[in-house]
């Protein structure tokens, strides 16, 4: 028997077929991840909320706790967390989170069934501030090769890949992340936007970070690209720092509600009707990266104005972002929005975390 498998094997290697018919290929994390957003899209969108395990609107650092949870009974679809402070080796982030409560929730989150996004807002490396200091405009230059802050920078770059690659199940596989670096780049409000580098600077520094990260083996990264709400996206200035359809496999924007109800639908409207269908026809996923209306002024905003403009798109996921004390942006038993946040988990087409278990 042994003898004829391998003449059989010989017989298709002859007659030009590839072993993979015989041998189950292995797929890296990312394209797992990829493809599971893929088969949850059609039916309906995920809701995810950032740091929704660490505290809520009268509560923090309790462990086994969510204002989601407590809200509707289930946990998010994806929960985010952030990097923030890793570049300089702290121990907590820039919002107090541990990072080692981070990666364990992180962890238990995937092992639940969860779907993980992670963002990253690093100090500036040049004056030594925050990621909203824009005190000068020459950042990214000096980061880039040749800059005289690159070499700090590749210290940077490695203390987020040894976090990355800590990452693992308790079987020693690494968890699949939507991973979400350069946000709102079409602001000016981060080093990184778009007074603070050129068009070029900012594609290099992207492909600088996802280069880095490629190389030390993390193929379970999906990587995603949101700019900031625009109101008018058109595919000229869009491509202006887009990294490329070899490079990002997700798109989306951040989209949160500052001024009147109306300029927000018209412009989440006239910007997810540009990105939709960029997205069809490059093939990408799209989602709301960040979204909300801050402490929730109005209690029936997710039915009737977040909801009905999601409605129209084929989005993978809409992510609020996170609840603390005197800013919130997600529900809370505590809310008078906490009823209305019931009937969006109840919509047909809202995903939850039982909803994507079922799911296969």
């Amino acid at each position: 028997m042994k003898m004829m498998t391998m003449i059989a094997m010989a017989a298709l290697m002859l007659a030009g077929c590839p072993l993979q018919i015989m041998a189950k290929k292995t797929i890296d994390g990312g394209k797992q991840l990829e493809q599971r957003l893929r088969l949850l899209q059609p039916k309906g969108y995920m809701m995810a909320h950032q740091d929704d395990p660490f505290y809520g609107v009268t509560w923090e650092w309790e462990q086994n706790r969510s204002d989601v949870l407590e809200t509707v009974g289930d946990y998010p679809a994806l929960m985010g967390f952030d990097l923030g402070g890793i570049e300089m080796d702290d121990k907590k982030n820039l919002d107090s989170v541990p990072f080692t409560r981070i990666h364990d929730e992180l962890i238990a989150h995937y092992e639940r069934g969860g779907i993980v996004t992670i963002s990253w807002h690093p100090r500036n490396p040049l004056t030594g501030g925050t990621a909203w200091d824009v005190t000068d405009s020459t950042v990214v230059k000096n980061i880039l090769p040749g800059g005289k802050c690159h070499a700090k920078f590749q210290t940077w770059m490695q203390r987020v890949g040894d976090f990355l690659v800590s990452l693992k199940t308790k079987k020693g596989q690494p968890v699949p992340i939507i991973f979400r670096p350069w946000h709102e780049n079409n602001g000016s409000w981060f080093w990184w936007g778009q007074k603070l580098c050129t068009d070029t600077e900012y594609r290099q520094l992207w492909n600088m970070l996802q280069d880095y990260l490629n190389g030390r083996g993390l193929d379970n990264l999906l990587w995603s690209y949101s700019p900031n709400l625009d109101g008018g996206w058109t595919e000229e200035r869009f491509l202006l720092r887009y990294p490329g359809n070899d490079r990002v496999t997700l798109i989306g924007e951040d989209a949160y509600q500052w001024g009147t109800e109306a300029d927000f639908v018209s412009q989440v409207t006239a910007d997810l009707n540009f990105l939709s269908d960029f997205a069809k026809r490059n093939g990408k996923l799209l989602a709301m990266t960040e979204c909300g209306l801050k402490n929730m002024p109005d209690a029936t905003w997710w039915t009737r104005v977040l909801k009905p403009v999601m409605d129209r798109y084929p989005i993978s996921y809409f992510l609020l972002w996170r609840n603390y004390k005197e800013e919130y942006f997600g529900p809370s038993p505590s809310l008078p929005c906490a009823q209305d946040f019931m009937k969006l988990y109840e919509a047909e087409n809202t995903l939850f975390l039982k909803d994507i278990k079922k799911i296969k």
